[in-house]
């Protein structure tokens, strides 16, 4: 692929999935300059990944696992642990269940909200969740019940 086309390639991409990587990175930090540094990080990797995706469907999930992997790493990073983070943000929504809704989404653990995001959010289907995770079919419909039961606990009858 000559420079021009994996430029324009490039491009495409970050027009395409750049919202999706954004919003991932958002569910770990709530902070815009660690989403940024993410998505820097993400299609860094895309553009230097040598490999040929089979269709759109693999180059999402490759790009959500990507994301995923790479907020992981951050998380974990030294830095990271030393910085005392701001808990309790006030997210605009246009409805105060939406704003519930979200923030309850955000307190779950890691895996079930990666699983509520890409369900629910970016419309994956099981198996292609547990394809882009690496995960079992079952592993998945048992993180994703479970994280609706914490999602209920929390806040009561709102429509899942």
């Amino acid at each position: 692929m000559s420079k021009t086309s994996k430029n324009e390639d490039i491009s495409i991409v970050i027009e395409k999935y750049g919202d999706m990587v954004k919003r991932i990175s958002f569910l770990y930090f709530r902070n815009i300059a660690d989403v940024e540094d993410i998505f820097q990080e993400v299609f860094l990797q895309y553009f230097l990944n040598k490999n040929e995706f089979q269709d759109e469907s693999h180059k999402k999930s490759w790009l959500c696992r990507v994301t995923f992997n790479k907020c992981k790493d951050l998380s974990k990073s030294f830095w990271r642990k030393k910085v005392i983070s701001v808990e309790n943000i006030y997210i605009p929504f246009e409805s105060e269940e939406q704003s519930e809704l979200v923030t309850a989404v955000l307190k779950l653990p890691s895996a079930y909200k990666n699983i509520i995001y890409m369900h629910y959010y970016e419309g994956f289907t099981i198996p292609e969740i547990a394809d882009a995770t690496k995960k079992n079919v079952n592993t998945v419909y048992s993180q994703l019940r479970r994280a609706k039961a914490k999602l209920r606990k929390e806040l009561g009858e709102i429509e899942l």
